[in-house]
């Protein structure tokens, strides 16, 4: 190897050290979620973490989990079009325009998603437990996975942030979406939007190990007809819909 290649390597491991510790804001560090915990306690392969949504309980005009995603991430709500949102409610009509069902809209955790194949740098990619995620310290803002997402879920952010939370770090200039809120799920806890669904009583929504034949989740995805969104992409999705 020649000097200049010996010096060329010494400087972008001592670059990407550095920036591994950048803060984004006063007090805040862009956390490597790759495995989500200390090396020792990765993301387990074994493991797929997802989500059922039970239509024929998500009601119109209801946003309880809109609103524990915002509280719980930070996000400041859409005010402006250019806000954030990691969830969105979206309302179906049937064939007469009638408005037919109501449910929650966010990342759907593929099996292969689409982001991942389109970020030149990286930054997207899928933990061994199924979440998706945005590795800040690589994103460049270039807005490719945005463009992929058949599901319009991701988010860039355009302003710098203010009252971040520790557990999720944000940064202008990046692409952000839901994590499944993965700092609970690796604390043994469920998603902020599935509590609050909970506390509400509506109870629409079921989260676990879709690997786990004894989960609940696995239990209602054999025993009650349930679908994928865009499922003729084959994309393998984390979230699943019934009552569709």
């Amino acid at each position: 190897m020649s000097d200049v290649d010996q010096s060329r390597r010494h400087f972008v491991g001592w670059g990407s050290a550095a920036l591994a510790g950048i803060a984004i804001a006063p007090g805040f560090l862009l956390y490597d979620y790759a495995h989500g915990k200390p090396p020792a306690q990765g993301a387990d392969p074994r493991v797929r973490w997802g989500l059922l949504v039970d239509t024929t309980r998500c009601k119109p005009g209801c946003h309880d989990c809109v609103d524990a995603c915002n509280l719980e991430h930070h996000l400041p709500g859409t005010t402006r079009a250019t806000d954030a949102q990691w969830i969105r409610k979206i309302d179906l009509t049937g064939l007469r325009g009638s408005p037919s069902h109501s449910l929650p809209m966010m990342c759907q955790h593929c099996a292969d998603p689409p982001c991942v194949d389109v970020c030149p740098t990286g930054a997207s990619f899928k933990r061994d437990d199924g979440i998706v995620l945005v590795d800040k310290h690589t994103c460049i803002g270039c807005r490719y996975c945005m463009m992929a997402c058949p599901y319009q879920a991701r988010s860039f952010v355009h302003e710098p942030t203010t009252g971040q939370g520790t557990d999720t770090p944000r940064g202008k200039g990046t692409v952000e979406s839901c994590n499944l809120c993965v700092h609970r799920v690796d604390a043994g806890r469920i998603p902020a939007c599935v509590e609050a669904c909970d506390a509400a009583g509506h109870r629409a929504m079921v989260f676990g190990d879709l690997n786990d034949p004894g989960s609940e989740i696995s239990r209602r995805v054999r025993e009650v007809a349930s679908r994928e969104i865009r499922a003729d992409l084959r994309l393998g999705t984390g979230v699943r819909y019934q009552g569709l």
